[in-house]
């Protein structure tokens, strides 16, 4: 069988343009805040630094170089391009990241609190719970070796007084990831509030994790 000729460039610029304005028009990300990225080549293309993402082109989206570099653009970088390579570094079987401040992702990420197995959901991010990495300033390489840990097991994982992250096989992934680890921060959200959650037992979780072995085949086919 012949190999898949991969993506374009032209493909994944404007790949990486329209993951981030569907990110901001569907609030998971309000304002300029967040990025977005894809790996292309010996590094990756990620979204420009502080740029509205409704007047962007796809000729905007910055090339950043393996050794960090960014050669022939006239465009700055997202200051948190160290963290995306830090995290395609952890996860070669990754290609795409999509960072957000989303509302309740953020509120539990403020409070240090990681989101526990209280909803079978949570193992769609790749394991018993989604952590939450230790704070960092951003734009720095203490953030990117947090998020590099974090991301070592784990498909998301929430940023400490900062947001979200998620991986995927494709951009299109990495933000369906981001918008379930947004819905199930509300949902432990409002649980707190009520009490103690419910937590599920490991070897329920054991089970799970031979389910969700085949969960969602159909939609890595796309």
């Amino acid at each position: 069988m012949t190999k898949a000729k991969p993506p374009s460039e032209k493909v994944l610029r404007k790949a990486v343009l329209d993951t981030a304005l569907a990110m901001s028009r569907s609030g998971l990300s309000p304002g300029r805040s967040g990025n977005v990225s894809c790996r292309f080549e010996d590094g990756m293309l990620i979204t420009p630094s502080c740029a509205r993402y409704d007047e962007m082109q796809p000729d905007d989206i910055v090339f950043v170089s393996a050794d960090g570099s960014v050669p022939n653009s006239g465009q700055t970088p997202s200051t948190e391009w160290h963290f995306h390579l830090a995290a395609y570094g952890a996860r070669p079987d990754r290609s795409a990241v999509v960072h957000t401040h989303s509302m309740h992702a953020t509120v539990l990420a403020c409070a240090h609190k990681p989101i526990p197995a209280f909803h079978y959901m949570v193992l769609a991010a790749g394991g018993k719970d989604i952590p939450c990495i230790p704070y960092a300033t951003f734009g720095t390489d203490a953030l990117a070796r947090h998020v590099a840990k974090g991301l070592k097991e784990r498909d998301a994982c929430l940023m400490a007084n900062h947001g979200q992250i998620a991986v995927g096989t494709t951009l299109e992934h990495a933000l369906e990831l981001a918008a379930e680890v947004e819905v199930l921060a509300e949902q432990y959200y409002k649980v707190l509030m009520l009490g103690a959650p419910n937590i599920l037992g490991d070897d329920e979780i054991a089970r799970l994790f031979e389910k969700f072995k085949t969960y969602g085949r159909n939609a890595l086919k796309k």
